[in-house]
């Protein structure tokens, strides 16, 4: 069959920098806000980086970022999507000047890209602010951290303004209602926290969005922004009319700030609710100007769906920051996501449907308990037929909106190369392509293994899509 991928279609892969870089101490790095959770998203803050945090660490990404890109190089990766750790650039986020040594980091590993011919996508802000904006700042509660974010925007983008031509500003942007510590540095345990606090702290990180955006157009006039959201697929539970309007409300909850990057304005619920709930955000007339400023693309993560209920009674599920109620109807991986190819199409065409913006799925993979195994030639490998499957259902869902006419203009799998979890600071949670020899204690070797899915993917490169099994 005739692939519907267009020509120059994005093909890739993705990491953060806080769950690969390691070298947490080395070249300047101050602490980011991820070197004081040792058990990731879900577990509490220490007071300093320990030992025991694996992201401290990750896969050495720092020392071996060349044995990385050309892996990446071999798969035929045309986009290779990371971050830069902002604490690498200004190590407590309001130094006057930036860390050389962690400028020179990054256009090594530009560098290293293009020799490859591959396009970086670089996320400003991934998980990653500087924990001394937490300390002193209390993160993204103060506006102080606008200016601090864009000098830190203007920073890289006048370094990198020849290497670099996509960017993404903060990931995941509507995930900072359910984590304000490892979004935004807010120092306040969220249990004390007003709907007023969070919302003002998203509003600033909108405003720093928007700024960052036309700051970007105009040192880079051929750059392409995007805006990165979490995106969680709904369905109601059941065809009744009150499931269907609860799945409308928490829908709203994903696209409310998808809607103000592509917009440039609130949407008039969202000011609504505002409104009936008493909240007060802190918003000037100058902030709905540089609202204004709006992105080129919008990109987003798909891994699972849910289901929405009017009624509180059924069992839950869901990924890291959505959950919501098992649908009957799909199988779910080994972490409890529930896997709907089916979905990641509805979302495409329903985000192109509201905003006519070309899209970007920045993050979609399987995490699985992968086992090394020998392999003929000798190597060692990972038969991770599962993973394969899962990906190849969903690129095929991708050609599908392709072909319903929504533009998308690349893929890139999550933790192309295995990672430190997010969710659960493990290594043993695995998504990549390229097995990493590192154990959830710290040990093994670091040496790199091809899976399976590594010469899958590259076929499926190579011929643009038309080696999917449809």
């Amino acid at each position: 069959m005739q692939s519907k991928f267009p020509k120059g279609f994005l093909w890739g892969g993705a990491v953060a920098a806080n769950q690969c870089e390691g070298a947490f101490d080395e070249d300047g790095k101050g602490l980011s806000v991820q070197d004081v959770l040792p058990k990731g998203l879900r577990g509490a803050r220490t007071e300093t980086a320990t030992s025991e945090n694996l992201k401290l660490q990750g896969i050495d990404f720092y020392h071996c970022y060349k044995e990385d890109i050309r892996l990446f190089a071999e798969m035929g990766f045309r986009v290779f999507r990371t971050s830069i750790a902002w604490s690498r650039i200004f190590p407590n986020g309001d130094d006057k000047e930036p860390n050389e040594a962690g400028l020179a980091f990054y256009d090594r590993l530009f560098d290293e890209c293009r020799k490859y011919g591959i396009e970086p996508l670089v996320t400003l802000s991934h998980y990653e602010p500087p924990l001394a904006l937490a300390e002193k700042y209390n993160g993204w509660l103060d506006r102080r951290c606008i200016d601090l974010f864009l000098r830190f925007a203007e920073t890289v983008f006048t370094r990198y303004k020849r290497k670099v031509k996509y960017w993404l500003t903060f990931n995941e942007i509507n995930a900072l209602l359910r984590a304000p510590f490892m979004c935004a540095a807010i120092k306040t345990p969220k249990e004390e926290l007003t709907e007023s606090d969070l919302y003002t702290a998203m509003h600033y990180q909108l405003v720093a969005s928007a700024a960052a955006t036309k700051l970007c157009h105009a040192i880079i006039p051929h750059s392409l922004v995007g805006c990165m959201i979490l995106g969680v697929t709904v369905y109601p539970l059941t065809p009744a009319p009150d499931d269907v309007i609860q799945t409308m409300l928490r829908d709203r909850e994903t696209y409310q700030f998808a809607h103000v990057h592509a917009r440039g304005t609130y949407p008039s619920y969202l000011l609504r609710y505002f409104e009936k709930n008493n909240i007060h955000v802190d918003m000037t007339e100058e902030d709905l100007k540089t609202l204004k400023n709006t992105v080129d693309f919008i990109s987003f993560s798909y891994y699972s769906s849910i289901c929405e209920s009017a009624k509180k009674n059924a069992a839950m599920t869901g990924g890291n920051l959505s959950k919501g109620f098992v649908n009957p109807y799909l199988k779910a991986s080994e972490w409890g996501w529930q896997i709907d190819p089916a979905g990641l199409r509805y979302t495409l065409s329903k985000l192109y449907d509201l905003y006519g913006l070309p899209l970007f799925i920045v993050e979609n993979g399987l995490g699985a308990r992968d086992v090394l195994i020998d392999a003929p030639n000798g190597e060692k490998t990972v038969d991770d037929t599962y993973r394969i499957e899962y990906l190849n259902a969903h690129l095929v869902e991708v050609e599908k909106a392709i072909d319903d006419g929504v533009a998308v203009l690349g893929y890139t799998a999550w933790g192309c190369i295995d990672l430190v979890s997010a969710s659960t600071a493990q290594m043993s949670k695995r998504y990549g392509f390229i097995y990493v020899d590192r154990n959830d204690d710290g040990s093994g070797s670091l040496k790199r293994y091809k899976k399976k899915s590594f010469d899958w993917y590259r076929e499926v490169i190579r011929t643009n899509g038309e080696s999917l099994k449809r």
